[in-house]
Parts: C-alpha cells; structure tokens; sequence
C-alpha cells in the first residue's frame, strides 16, 4: 500500500502534534487544576504536597493561585475547610519570602482573593458571596483573620436587614451571610466581642420576627385553615439558622468543632511574630438595583419577582435518628452544604449525583453510616450516624417542595434522584420507597395541594424511568376513603400521569384488581384518544358533521367553509329542530371536525389549526365583522374542545394553549371557563363537585395566566428595546450636530423636533392592550375563587361545602369527610397557591382587584370573607395581624 509523496509519514505526524496540543498545558494550568482538584485521594495528605508544589512554582503567579481558589470555594462548597487549611499552609513563609523578608503567598493569594470578593459582592452574586464569608470564617479559627475584621464584615451583612423596605430575599441572604459566618468563626469571635456576636444574632431575630404572616402562607404541611394554624414536619430556612446560632452561642460554640470540619486545626502553630493578621477591609453591601421605566425590563421584571421572595420550607421525612435535624449546628451544617452542591451542579446532574455519594468523606468521621459491607474503622458520632441516602432523598424533595415554587425546575430534582439510583440501586432505592410512603402518609395530614402536585409529578416520572414497578396493593385499602380524599386523588392522578409516560394496557396491568374495576375509579376504562360525538351514525347531526368533516379533508378555502357552515345555520334553523341553539351546535361541529382531522399528531394538529386560523376567527366572532369577540363562542370553542379531548386531559391543555398562541381565545376566557366547566372534564359524574378546583383545571389556569404575564413581558422587553434605539440613535444625532457646529454659540441652537417612531408607537400600543389582558385575567381568577369559596351578601343559595372554612374541630372529625369537604379543603389550597405565586403580579393592580373582588364583603362576618381577605392581605404584603 502507497500513500505517496511521504502523505503516510505526514498524516501521523499531523496527527501526533494535534494530540501534542490537544494535552499540553502550562505549569501555571497545571497548577491551578492540581489546587481545584485536592482531594480526589486524601485531602490532608495531598495538602503538604500541595504546598510545596505551590511554594516552589517559579514565577510565582499570585493571580493564577487566587482565581484556583476563588473556583474551587464557590464551585466545591464542601472543600472550604481544606481550602482554608491549604491557606494556613502558605502563610508558612517559604525560603525565598524569607530570604526577602516580603510577605508569605498565603497573604498575597489571601489579598487577590478578596478583590474577587469584592466583585462577587458588587454583582450580589449572593450565593458566592457566601461562600467566600465561609472561607474568611474557617481562616479566622485559624489564626490568619483578624477577628475583629470579620465581626465588622458580618455586621455589614446585619446591616442590610434594617434597610427601609428591604426585601424579604435580599435580607434572608444577607441574614444566611452573616448567620454561617458567625457558626464557624464564633470560637474566635466570641471570646473577642461577645456582645457583637450577640448584635449579629439579634439582628436576625429582629428581621426574621417580621415575616410570620408570610410564613403562615408557604408552610407545606397545614393543619386548619383557621386562625390557630399550626404546622408539623416543616422546616423554615431563618427558623433553623437561629436555632443552630443560639445553640452554639449558649455553648460558647463549643459544638462548632462537631458541626464543622475544622482541619486547620491539627496544624503546628503559626509564629505569631513573624505572622501578621489578615484584616480584612471594610465593606458595603450594595443596594438592590431598582429599575425606571424605560430602563432593561427584562431586569426589571426579574428585580420585580425576587423582591418578592418567600421564606423556605423545607419538608422534613425522617426521624433525627436516620437524617440530620436542621435545627441543630451540625444538621443545619449538612444540609446546606447538600443544598450549595445540588444548586450549583445543576449543570451537570451526573456529577452531582456522584459528588453528593461521596460526600461523607469530606464531612467529619462518624456522621453517617458506612455502606453495607465496607470496613470502618471509625466509631459513630454521638447523637450523629445517619443514613446518607435518606438524608440525600430528603433533601432532593425538600427542595423539590419548597412553595410556591422551587428554585430550580422540577424535572431536575426529578433527574438527580434518578441519577443517585443508578448510581447506588442498593442503598438509594429503599430510601426512596421510604420517601414515597412518608410522602403519601402526609396526603391525609395537611400536605399542601401544590406540594401534593409535584409528588405525582415526581411519583409518575420515576415509575417510568424503573419500569412503573411499584407495590400498589399497599394503597388498596385507601379505596375505601371518599372519592375526593387527598390519597385517593393522587392516586388517580399518579396513574394518569404515567399512562402519558406509556400506554394505558401497560399501566392498567400494573394496579391490582381491585384498582382496575371501573367502580374503584382509579384509571380509566378506555385508552387516551380523541372522542368525536358526531362520528356516531345516529347522531341526528352526523350527516352535517361529516359534509364539514370532507371539506376540510379537501383543504377547501377557509372562505367555503365558513360559507358552507352558514347554509348548514340556515338548514338547521329551518329544521324540527330549530328551537335548538343552531349557532353552538354548528360552532361545537366546526370545531370537532377541525380537531378531528389534526389529532393524529401534534403536527397534524397545528397545520389544522394554522391553515384554517381565518375560520376559527369567525366562528370566536359568531360571524359578528368587526365587532370583537364574542364570548359565548370563545367558551364554546374552549367547551368543543375539551368535549373531543375528555379521554385524553393532556391535550385538553395543549389545545387550550394552541388557542390561546393563535388569539383564538384570550387567558381570560381560559380562567373564567374552567371556574364553570373545568370540574366534568373527564371525570365520572362522582368526581364532579360544586364550584371546586382540582390539580387538573388549575394547571389549565396557571397556563393561562403564564401565558398573559409572558406576554407582557415580552411586550415591555419590546419597548425597552426600541426605547433604546431611539435614544441611541438621538444622541448619534446630536453627537454629529455637536461636531458639524463647533465654533457656534451653544444658546444659538435650537432643539431638533421629536420625530415619529411608528415602531414604538405600535409597541406601546399593544403593551397596553396586553396589561389590561393580564389584568382581566388575574381579575377573572381572583373573582373565579371568590365565587367559590365565599358567599356575599345578596347570593341567596350558597354552597354550604365550597365556601366552608375548615376549623381546628372540622380538621379532627376530616375521617368522615366526604367529597364536598375535601373539596373545600382542595379548592382554598389551589386559592392559597394563586395568592403566593402571582404576588409579584397582584400587587401591580391590587387597589382595582380588590376593589372589584372584596368590597362587597365590607362589614360582612362571614368566616370565609375573612380568611380569603387574609390569604390576600398576606400575599400582597399588607396584613397588618
């Protein structure tokens, strides 16, 4: 075989200088990836090698040391205490530093990492920010920060909470700054300042006593909705910090040495003659950035929403035998770092399933127990010996179920417990069958209707990923409770949710018998599908459908079908049957049929509805020119719809969305038809309550007012843009007159006049015709809740199920409930998630919305009047209780 002209000697050698460079690296990278992975063996035997490594690189190139450290503390939280140690280390002055008597590398890497602080800081990059007060803590037991620099920066931390009209997020993460950094740096701080250490404490107290109401709104496991609320297996984030701050500060912060690893500590003394403290340089927490109108409203809208953070619960599964009790030093200590290393991995689900398995070996010995089978040479820790998967599992869903809404999106929590599974079937997957129970238990104690969402969400996901094998017949005695108790709701909706994760024959040979009969009402008879009422041949209207049906099938013009469709009107107006309402029963055929021929795929569906988008406007018109929508025909075409698709709830949604993108409908037209006919979609006629809401129809309503918030942000995202663009190109403009005119008098000038943005005009225009649809369609659902749960003054028949409030006595006899109660209790859930998760938006118009909603109850005593006024007080930030 020839290659010619040396063409084989070439290709290698190519080849052999491209894998040249694909694997050098410079000593200064080589470095840098030896600082940022210490530890992959034995943290503290690689640290002396690691110190001289770093001692004798020559040129010594502080910039690169300092940004290692700054990516190795922010990115691997669980390193702080070796990190810390290593920096002890370097402030041993090498032979060269003290042949020049100059400062050791320690204080110079120390002195570059601050300015990165510093950066972090000005960007309220919180969560860096923190971790580096984290380091600056451990350095303080360890003798190279200064004390009383670290008790100034974590009262600059404190500082912040005292702030007129401070955030609820801003001053918890000020308050977590300055919190975690007093439980590790206490031992020195203490015996410095003990009234400053108790000012930091205090501080926290005083901000976190301000926000119980707003507490009392986001608890995830609720007791009664009564004014004596209590709450049970709920953690509330500033609750825990303080229970742990106090703990250690009523022993001296003893406890801090059994709470945090501390390696620092086994170290030789420094020579306190020949070493100087750190200090570290005073700081000020920058404010928040407030946007004007007509700045980046993309920011803005963001500011918007964090200013209205809620405090964090996090449900609690286990006993303190099995996981870490958060309100101790030590169990506080875990789970946040188990929360830093989920939050910031999230990039990388795999990795972190791997790291939070490992993670015992970088905390104390003895925490947690060792894997089945391995040897351990270590003795339990007093009070300590947990199961790490337990502990992992409930730390995943106390994120997963923090309310309103998680930080990071569901299907992540989701995957990282799937990841650990794999990883470890043998010890991760008892303990979440564990987790599943434990979660089902609290389904009848209170758990709350959103965080009973999620859990079939996360229920039905990990089925699918495991083969659906799960022990069903352990539930099968709940079939004897009410239809619309919370375990046998999540039960239907779990199944529901895993037959659109498969197939329904497949699921169905999952359940149990007694879960298969149609009367236990669990899954459906019939599989997912379409259900076309004028398919039948006896249907009288069967003829007239199938006559829409083919012109349709014919890609006929938009124009002949709308034609066509008011000569079928005039037939059937002229018919026996004419005292029917011909104008609904033409508009539910034209619909169908329209649906009919795109529901054999999504794609099918949408070419469907694009190519005859002329005809659904006129029938959303009823024909009516120019005169707006109608909104008997928009609730018809919504009621047609969800007619077809009562077999198949998924896509009831997904064409109400459809609708919704297209203008078809508006979001208001959504909420307004699911308060009156979301409860039959799909359902046997015994699930169907009075006036309530299920996890169903409020999916429906959160995806129509999604859809009408996003579009006013992309509209004011629009403005700003074209705001911009006016104002750059104004200053362009006058920038080149300025030039152009020089050597004339500056008062000789004369302004040039506005010119005309069409654009902009366009943009302003249809900003404002999106706010007043978001308005109307937070107005229809605070309205819709109203109607439900409350009875006003002039409502001569009220429901006395729907607007009962369910007292501290109610909530003990809830074992002889029936549906209309649990839907009660279900209905004021989903009213209760409506008020914390749009906040940000009710606030924006909450003098008309309650004007429009509650004023009608002024003077009124009726029970549900108030707590729903209270639920909004709350909400909006104006309970004064």
């Amino acid at each position: 075989m020839s290659y010619g002209r040396g063409g084989y000697r070439r290709r290698h050698r190519d080849d052999y200088d491209d894998r040249r460079r694909e694997s050098y690296e410079t000593p200064e990278q080589k470095l840098r990836t030896a600082i940022i992975k210490l530890g992959e063996v034995d943290a503290v035997e690689e640290l002396p090698r690691l110190q001289k490594q770093i001692q004798e690189h020559v040129p010594l190139n502080v910039a690169n040391i300092s940004e290692a450290f700054r990516i190795a503390v922010t990115e691997q939280p669980y390193k702080i205490p070796y990190y810390a140690a290593l920096i002890r280390l370097l402030h041993e002055p090498s032979e060269a530093a003290q042949d020049s008597h100059g400062p050791s590398i320690g204080r110079l890497v120390l002195e570059d990492f601050w300015k990165g602080f510093q950066a972090y800081l000005d960007k309220l990059a919180w969560r860096e920010t923190r971790l580096c007060i984290q380091l600056f803590a451990h350095l303080t037991v360890a003798h190279i920060v200064s004390p009383d620099s670290m008790l100034s920066l974590l009262q600059s931390f404190t500082a912040v909470l005292d702030e007129f009209g401070v955030s609820h997020g801003r001053a918890k993460r000020a308050a977590l700054c300055a919190a975690e950094g007093l439980m590790i740096s206490g031992p020195s701080l203490k015996p410095h300042s003990g009234t400053g250490v108790t000012d930091v404490i205090n501080a926290i107290q005083a901000f976190n006593d301000t926000a119980t109401t707003s507490k009392w709104l986001v608890r995830p496991m609720i007791r009664v909705y009564s004014e004596a609320v209590t709450i049970e297996n709920g953690d509330e984030l500033l609750d825990t910090v303080l229970y742990a701050l106090k703990t250690l500060n009523d022993s001296d912060f003893s406890q801090t040495t059994d709470s945090f690893p501390q390696p620092y500590t086994n170290l030789p003394e420094l020579d306190i003659s020949t070493i100087s403290h750190f200090d570290l340089p005073s700081v000020l927490v920058p404010p928040e950035v407030i946007e004007l109108e007509g700045l980046s409203t993309e920011t803005e809208e963001e500011a918007q929403v964090k200013k209205e953070e809620w405090p964090e619960y996090y449900l609690r599964l286990f006993d303190n035998e099995i996981s870490p009790d958060p309100n101790t030093p030590a169990g506080y200590a875990v789970r946040t770092a188990l929360l830093d290393t989920i939050a910031i991995f999230e990039v990388n689900r795999k990795e972190c399933a791997r790291l939070l398995l490992e993670y015992p070996k970088w905390n104390l010995p003895g925490a947690f127990k060792p894997k089945p089978g391995a040897p351990s040479d270590v003795e339990p820790a007093p009070g300590k010996d947990w199961q790490l998967e337990s502990t992992l599992i409930e730390t995943i869903l106390g994120a997963l179920l923090i309310l309103p809404e998680s930080s990071h999106k569901s299907i992540y929590y989701m995957s990282l417990i799937t990841e650990l599974c794999k990883l470890s079937p043998s010890t991760v997957g008892p303990a979440v069958g564990k987790s599943i129970r434990k979660l089902y238990s609290f389904l009848s104690e209170g758990l709350d209707v959103e965080g009973a969402r999620r859990f079939a969400e996360w229920f039905a996901v990990h089925m699918s990923n495991f083969g659906f094998q799960w022990v069903w017949k352990e539930w099968v005695p709940d079939l004897a409770l009410a239809v619309q108790h919370p375990r046998r709701t999540f039960i239907r909706r779990a199944v529901e949710l895993e037959i659109r994760l498969s197939y329904h024959d497949r699921i169905l040979k999952t359940l149990p018998e007694p879960m298969q009969s149609p009367d236990a009402l669990t899954i459906s008879e019939q599989a997912p599908g379409p259900d076309f009422e004028y398919d039948d041949p006896t249907n009288p209207h069967h003829d007239a459908a199938q006559s829409v049906l083919n012109l349709l099938r014919g890609r006929a013009k938009a124009e002949d079908v709308i034609s066509h469709l008011d000569t079928l009107k005039t037939t059937l107006e002229t018919s026996e049957e004419g005292h029917l309402n011909v104008d609904a029963i033409v508009r539910s055929i034209a619909v169908q049929s329209l649906l009919h021929i795109g529901s054999r795929s999504f794609s099918h569906l949408l070419n469907a509805i694009e190519r005859y988008l002329p005809l659904l406007r006129n029938i959303a018109s009823d024909g009516a020119t120019g005169a707006g929508l109608n909104l008997e025909a928009r609730a018809g075409i919504l009621t047609a719809a969800a007619s077809f698709w009562k077999n198949n709830r998924q896509m009831v949604g997904i064409v109400f969305d459809k609708l919704m993108q297209y203008q078809i409908v508006d979001p208001s037209d959504v909420v307004g038809w699911t308060f009156v006919n979301g409860s039959g979609i799909g359902q046997p006629r015994e699930l169907v309550g009075p006036l309530s809401l299920n996890a169903f129809e409020w999916d429906l309503m959160r995806g129509a007012l999604d859809k009408a918030n996003g579009r006013v942000m992309i509209a004011k995202r629009k403005v700003a843009a074209l705001r911009k663009e006016e104002d750059d190109t104004r200053a362009q403009a006058k920038a080149r007159a300025n030039e152009d005119t020089m050597e004339v008098d500056a008062d000789t000038k004369q302004e040039e006049a506005p010119v005309d943005n069409p654009a902009m005009t366009t943009a302003i225009k249809a900003l404002n015709s999106l706010t007043r649809e978001q308005k109307a369609a937070l107005s229809r659902t605070l309205e819709g809740f109203v109607s439900c749960l409350a009875a006003s003054a002039t409502d001569l028949n009220p429901n006395p199920h729907s607007r009962m409030v369910i007292t501290e006595q109610a909530w003990h006899d809830r074992a002889n409930w029936g549906n209309d109660e649990w839907n009660a209790w279900e209905t004021w859930g989903w009213y209760r998630q409506f008020c914390r998760a749009y906040s940000p938006y009710l606030r924006t118009y909450a003098t008309t919305l309650y004007t429009v909603s509650f004023a009608r109850f002024e003077g009124s005593t009726d029970p549900a009047a108030e707590l729903l006024k209270k639920i909004w007080n709350v909400a909006i930030g104006q309970d004064t209780s």
